[in-house]
């Protein structure tokens, strides 16, 4: 009897490999879940792959599965995904062989309700009012007339047009425009880069640094303007150096760029306005000051003429500020010229004091000295020089006579010492010959000297000189007897003469001055003229 197992018996089920499997399980699943909605949390959130796909999870407080969202369908989606958010995604359901999953093929995905989008905007508020990004006094004003604005929003809206055409009717300036998107998908990042971009720019650059940013998109849902409740948003704006209007929807709307701004506006047309004033009301107000100006200015010179006429009033005259200085010209100029006459006598005679005392004899005695002194000095050198050369010559004699026993060496050191011998003679022999030449020039100065004050100069300006018999000058008038025989000396010779009996003496009489011509009458000068400095 053959025994067999239950394995060996025939079964009707029909083998699958794992391949066939797997493929017919995910049939079944995609036909069966083709089209579904799956509410749920957002867990293990990453961002997007470097493929530009997605892949985290969904869950709820029992059960997860996993999702992902392919590139092309990620940009249909009009808010970016965040780690915890409750959101209703719209797919189908889909199996991957490769691991025995199962997923859901996002193909849309909307916030789960305005509610939950308020609570992640309200966490979020939170979160950055508590890092100080919204306090009060990190906003600065609005600069009052830019001359840059740069502004921050579509292109191909209508609040751009808004903006151009509001600023052109208002106070035409430059305007620089930054395109980025203001709704979808990197919309976010897009406005945050061009915050940025502003702020880099140099203020003396090719671009000018704008003095005001305008960020502006229109209205919409609160998943519309979802891109401007962005994280890194609320950072550019909170960090920009350049005053920021934030003017996103309309006046109901609010978003945390509006709390991270310096100033929100109502609407892209209402932050057109806050940016520029009115053209024309700044003209009739400088008008208006210019014409307060003029008035003031006006009655400021009145004002200022009348105290001028005032003060003319009080002020003397001309003549009457003359009138002291001209009396004091007029007697310093009457007494000048006889000034200067009683100066010039009173030279006059000092100097024929200082003339008669002297004599030829002094300066000649003291060149004699001097030319004595100087043949003396010279004789003196002469012996000291024959003296030394002598010397010398012994010594080069002595030296002569040893050469023969002497090396070369001391042969060459003696010719160098002949040749300096030879140039110490010569030099001797020029400063001989330069104190000569110095001595000469001394006695010649002397010289010059001693004929500047001859006597016999002064014999031919008419004065002469009296002697005796010895042949001595006679000075005083008590000197000379009567009957004496005595010589005169004048400028060309002398002449023999006897005094006679002695007269009176004749006091010498000036001669009258010219009369004084005639000048206009002149207040009267004091008694005692002015002092009169000396001349000489």
């Amino acid at each position: 009897m053959n025994s067999f197992t239950a394995s060996d018996s025939p079964s009707n089920l029909t083998e699958f490999s794992v391949s066939e499997l797997s493929g017919s399980i995910k049939r079944t699943v995609e036909n069966a879940f083709d089209h579904v909605r799956v509410r749920g949390e957002i867990s293990g959130y990453r961002g997007q792959h470097s493929s530009g796909h997605a892949y985290f999870s969904l869950k709820d407080d029992r059960a997860r599965i996993d999702a992902v969202i392919w590139k092309g369908s990620f940009s249909k989606i009009r808010f970016r995904p965040e780690e915890g958010m409750e959101v209703i995604a719209t797919g189908k359901i889909t199996t991957f062989p490769g691991s025995s999953k199962y997923q859901i093929v996002i193909e849309n995905m909307e916030p789960a309700g305005a509610g939950a989008l308020m609570a992640l905007l309200e966490e979020r508020r939170r979160k950055l009012g508590a890092e100080g990004l919204f306090d009060q006094n990190r906003k600065r004003p609005l600069p009052y007339l830019p001359q840059v604005i740069g502004v921050v929003t579509s292109p191909t809206g209508a609040v751009i047009r808004d903006i151009l055409h509001r600023i052109s009717d208002r106070f035409p300036v430059h305007v620089i425009v930054w395109p980025v998107k203001v709704q979808g998908e990197g919309s976010g990042d897009e406005v945050a880069a061009a915050i940025r971009g502003f702020n880099s720019f140099e203020p003396r650059g090719s671009i000018r640094l704008p003095d005001v940013l305008i960020v502006a998109r229109g209205g919409g849902s609160l998943e519309d303007l979802w891109s401007f409740n962005d994280e890194a948003v609320v950072r550019a704006a909170a960090d920009s150096r350049i005053p920021l209007i934030s003017a996103v929807g309309h006046e109901t709307d609010w978003t945390l760029i509006d709390h991270a701004a310096d100033v929100r506006a109502p609407t892209p047309t209402g932050a057109a306005e806050m940016a520029v004033p009115v053209k024309a009301d700044l003209e009739a107000q400088l008008a208006n000051l210019a014409a307060r100006l003029r008035g003031a200015a006006s009655r400021q010179m009145d004002h200022r003429r009348q105290s001028v006429r005032a003060l003319v009033r009080a002020l003397p005259s001309l003549d009457q500020i003359l009138a002291l200085p001209r009396r004091r010209f007029d007697e310093a100029a009457t007494g000048l010229g006889r000034g200067l006459e009683r100066t010039t006598v009173v030279k006059r005679r000092a100097f024929e004091r200082a003339s008669s005392g002297l004599r030829l004899e002094l300066l000649t005695n003291r060149l004699q000295q001097q030319k004595q002194l100087l043949a003396e000095r010279m004789v003196r050198a002469e012996r000291q020089l024959e003296r030394q050369l002598l010397k010398e010559h012994n010594r080069v004699a002595r030296a002569g006579a040893s050469l023969s026993s002497l090396p070369a060496r001391l042969i060459g050191q003696l010719q160098k010492e002949k040749q300096h011998l030879a140039a110490l003679s010569r030099q001797s022999d020029t400063a001989v010959s330069h104190m000569l030449a110095r001595s000469r020039t001394a006695v010649a100065a002397q010289d010059r000297v001693l004929q500047s004050l001859a006597y016999t100069n002064v014999l031919k300006r008419g004065y002469a000189v009296i002697r005796d018999e010895h042949d001595r000058p006679l000075t005083r008038a008590g000197e000379v007897d009567i009957g004496q025989a005595i010589s005169i000396q004048f400028a060309d010779g002398r002449i023999a003469a006897v005094t006679g009996e002695r007269g009176e003496p004749i006091e010498r009489v000036a001669a009258p001055p010219p009369p004084p011509k005639k000048k206009p009458a002149k207040p009267e000068v004091s008694a005692d003229p002015p002092k009169q400095g000396n001349l000489f």
